[in-house]
């Protein structure tokens, strides 16, 4: 067997993270690099997980933990803006009947479930670290990295997110673009009603809902048309979000008198992107939100990425041999997956941006999710 054997994550988020760990699990070696110090454990407020998210996290060896740091459901409330219940529906569980339907959590402590995962596999860790590649053959790719070592690996996977400048470097010229809204998001206590996900329409944002993240947290999110950033100061950050969430009834006023501090809430636009043709320029290959993103309509981005990581570690480890076949054919295999994922996603803020009122809003869910209940 000719399996090369050595690799360099260049990215420690989700996908990152989760290549790296089933890589090294079949013995390979692997260097991971992560630009941020911190290796983003105080980044983001909270996160939803579908069923297909936790079936990789299982395979990851982690599920245990991420079920008693989080919290499980299995269903979603539509209500009205002042807090009336308007319908419940089960969530499909795309995980398997074994697993939740759905586990929300504090994204920092998944980050740090995972980084423990990570240094539990022996892998060599360098943060505050970027990559150049230098140049690459049919056998592998030479690469600085920022601390002036130069390295030669099999492979390079780049998992360095949506704004990757791995992917400019090898030249794939695909950009995040927005697609006309921003979510306000926070980290609040969770009132002890909210045992799901509840989901308001209308009123001065395009949806205002919330998630519980543990017995005792939730996030809180308000989506809106997304403005100028330039023009919200981040000192006011507090202000604009409470001034949204105050028009909404239910469990919000209980939420809204938490959102104090304007260095715990977070705005961002959405953006949709999809790298079209090969996800590989010769030995560099993209995963994650370095091939593709999407709103978190459907609650599918760490999902995805973590199944992208899942995939490519099942065919590298595998395959007799690491060529342009098997990374073709590794897109092709998630490409079919991805794709309407991230035009559902699209569609589904489009249909509301353009005040669409008998959109099949529950139908193109419900399509999307069952194909997602089938193994990547």
């Amino acid at each position: 067997m000719s399996t090369p054997r050595t690799v360099l994550v260049v990215g420690g988020g989700a996908a990152g993270n989760a290549v790296t760990v089933l890589l090294r699990r079949a013995g390979l070696t692997v260097d991971l690099i992560e630009v941020r110090t911190d290796w983003n454990v105080t980044a983001g407020s909270g996160i939803t997980l579908q069923g297909n998210a936790l079936r990789v996290l299982r395979e990851l060896g982690v599920w245990e933990e991420v079920e008693e740091s989080g919290y499980g459901f299995g269903s979603v409330g539509i209500t009205a803006p002042d807090g009336t219940v308007l319908h419940a529906q089960d969530d499909l569980r795309t995980g398997g009947d074994d697993l939740p339907a759905t586990v929300g959590m504090q994204r920092p402590q998944l980050q740090q479930i995972l980084i423990g995962a990570v240094r539990a596999s022996g892998a060599s860790v360098r943060l505050g670290t970027t990559a150049e590649i230098l140049d690459q053959d049919g056998e592998g790719v030479s690469v600085r990295l920022s601390d002036g070592t130069e390295s030669r690996y099999d492979l390079v996977i780049a998992a360095d997110g949506l704004g990757s400048t791995t992917r400019a470097a090898i030249g794939i010229t695909a950009k995040p673009e927005p697609t006309g809204m921003a979510i306000w998001r926070v980290a609040a206590p969770r009132p002890a009603g909210v045992t799901r996900t509840d989901l308001a329409y209308g009123g001065p944002a395009y949806i205002a809902g919330y998630c519980p993240t543990s017995d005792t947290t939730l996030y809180a999110y308000v989506v809106e048309a997304n403005r100028d950033r330039a023009s919200i100061p981040p000192e006011s950050y507090a202000d604009e979000m409470r001034r949204l969430a105050s028009s909404y009834g239910g469990f919000w006023p209980e939420i809204t008198e938490h959102i104090t501090d304007p260095a715990k809430v977070n705005y961002t636009w959405f953006d949709r992107m999809l790298v079209e043709g090969s996800w590989h320029r010769g030995r560099v290959v993209l995963i994650g939100d370095a091939a593709h993103c999407c709103p978190p309509t459907l609650a599918q981005g760490a999902a995805l990425s973590m199944e992208d990581a899942w995939v490519l570690a099942q065919m590298l480890t595998t395959a007799d041999t690491w060529d342009d076949a098997l990374l073709q054919a590794y897109h092709e295999r998630r490409i079919a997956r991805v794709r309407p994922v991230v035009e559902a996603s699209v569609q589904i803020g489009q249909w509301q941006l353009d005040g669409v009122r008998d959109a099949d809003v529950p139908g193109l869910m419900a399509r999307t999710m069952t194909m997602l209940r089938e193994l990547p």
